[in-house]
């Protein structure tokens, strides 16, 4: 069984049984800021997932399922082509630690999501375990042990701004109410898929197919469906989503009034309404 989570969705599954644990959205606008008494907490772009890993070449598909990974090796970067122009695709690969966050992964990711950030021409990112039967067990405790007290906060404040899942005390209580989340978190219960999508932290539960790979091609297939959105309004739709959340609802709509404002001057709103009149499909450039 395969599990896929919806946009904005969080949670922590281990068992075999659910593979994935998602939060997919469209990369921000570089130097898009709401006003600072709207602005909230950082949004990082990530849907999780699992499926094939690239073969070195480039030329081919395979499983990364080497224990003997180098360095640079345990984040692979995955630019997909022709349909799946705009959907990039990061691969987790530290099987000899179930694929938790160090150090090292860390810094990988930190400058893999720097990087798509500031490129207009990505529209979703797929994150994904190259390892079979895990996605991440969270942060490295082997290498957590050896830290200096004082390098713990800054450590995972560095996984927070990356994978932006974190905070479960925070995260968890808005996502499925307190007294369920306190629930999950005191005794530290481990949910298969069908039970994290029963309580809301995943949104598809899928059965496993030969190729083991069946949260993968879910995930892509949803890439899929974003792709022909306008990017300017999924980008501030996200903006107005994850920060009206945390907030009162007449705050939030004044997010989304900010947000909608940002998208007035710009030349894919017009071609929306042209392509509307015309009764043709959209051709949005993200400008």
């Amino acid at each position: 069984m395969a599990a896929a989570a919806a946009p904005g969705a969080l949670g922590t599954l281990q068992a075999s049984r659910a593979r994935l644990v998602a939060a997919c959205c469209a990369p921000p606008v570089p130097g898009w800021r709401l006003h600072r008494s709207l602005a909230g907490a950082r949004v990082s772009p990530a849907m999780w997932a699992r499926g094939w890993a690239p073969a070195a070449d480039g030329a081919a598909l395979r499983r990364g399922y080497s224990s003997e990974v180098k360095s640079e090796d345990e984040l692979r970067v995955r630019y997909l082509e022709e349909e799946n122009r705009g959907i990039v695709v990061l691969g987790i690969n530290r099987a000899y630690a179930k694929n938790s966050f160090s150090k090292n992964l860390v810094k990988m990711f930190s400058k893999a999501v720097d990087a798509l950030k500031s490129d207009k021409k990505v529209r979703t990112v797929i994150v994904r375990s190259e390892v079979p039967g895990i996605f991440c067990a969270g942060a490295d405790l082997k290498e957590r042990v050896k830290m200096n007290p004082s390098e713990v906060g800054p450590f995972v404040s560095k996984i927070r701004a990356v994978i932006n899942e974190m905070g479960g005390t925070q995260r968890l209580p808005r996502a499925i109410g307190m007294s369920l989340a306190k629930e999950l978190i005191f005794s530290a219960r481990v949910l298969d898929g069908q039970e994290a999508k029963a309580v809301g932290l995943v949104s598809h539960v899928l059965e496993q197919n030969q190729e083991g790979d069946a949260a993968y091609r879910k995930a892509l297939d949803l890439a899929r469906e974003f792709l022909p959105q306008g990017p300017v309004a999924m980008r501030v739709a996200k903006l107005a989503i994850n920060q009206g959340m945390e907030v009162d609802l007449v705050t939030g709509l004044a997010i989304e009034e900010a947000c909608y404002a940002q998208t007035i001057p710009t030349k894919d709103r017009l071609e929306g309404l042209l392509a509307f009149k015309e009764k043709r499909s959209p051709r949005y450039k993200g400008e």
